[in-house]
């Protein structure tokens, strides 16, 4: 009889526990788990060393930060009103457009580890279309981070000041 109350008194927690929402049962997910996958820019803005505010990439941004579960990303941020090449060629631009275009854009890939006890992801940089960022710790705090949204600090920018990037989980790509 004791045993049957036992078996009954488990089942019945089992059954209680399975009711209960996901998240009061299982742990929270890692810091680095919650970053994987593709994230697009909603805004970027430095605070330069004067404390005037800079949009590099124009009042509405242009780009993408993916994280991938084996520690690797990738990043590209652009102008919407990035310049076509009059010649076609990526090898004859003008100096105009040549000056847009590196001014205009920013894409780097590489290596990403996660601080969860400092908020940080440490990036190493492989290539970069700016390359003095390369052989730099690129360091950047995590300020939130939702399923659906995603804010970081980059503290030291190779032109000083801080640059704020807020981004969004990207929806599904359609055909």
């Amino acid at each position: 009889m004791y045993r049957r109350t036992l078996l009954a008194l488990a089942g019945a927690l089992a059954f209680t526990l399975a009711l209960l929402p996901g998240g009061a049962v299982a742990q929270e997910k890692s810091i680095k788990d919650q970053l994987i996958g593709t994230w697009t820019v909603v805004s970027w803005e430095q605070t330069l060393p004067d404390g005037n505010i800079f949009q590099r990439f124009g009042a509405n941004p242009k780009g993408i930060n993916v994280f991938t579960a084996d520690g690797r990303f990738f990043l590209m941020f652009a102008r919407a009103d990035l310049p076509k090449l009059g010649s076609n060629d990526p090898r004859n631009p003008t100096a105009e457009e040549a000056m847009a275009i590196a001014t205009g854009m920013i894409a780097y890939f590489g290596s990403y580890t996660v601080d969860s006890a400092s908020k940080t992801v440490t990036l190493s940089l492989e290539a970069s279309s700016l390359p003095n960022q390369l052989g730099v710790a690129q360091r950047r705090t995590i300020v939130s981070l939702t399923a659906d949204g995603l804010k970081y600090t980059n503290p030291t920018p190779v032109i000083g000041g801080k640059i704020d990037v807020a981004l969004k989980r990207a929806t599904a790509a359609t055909n």
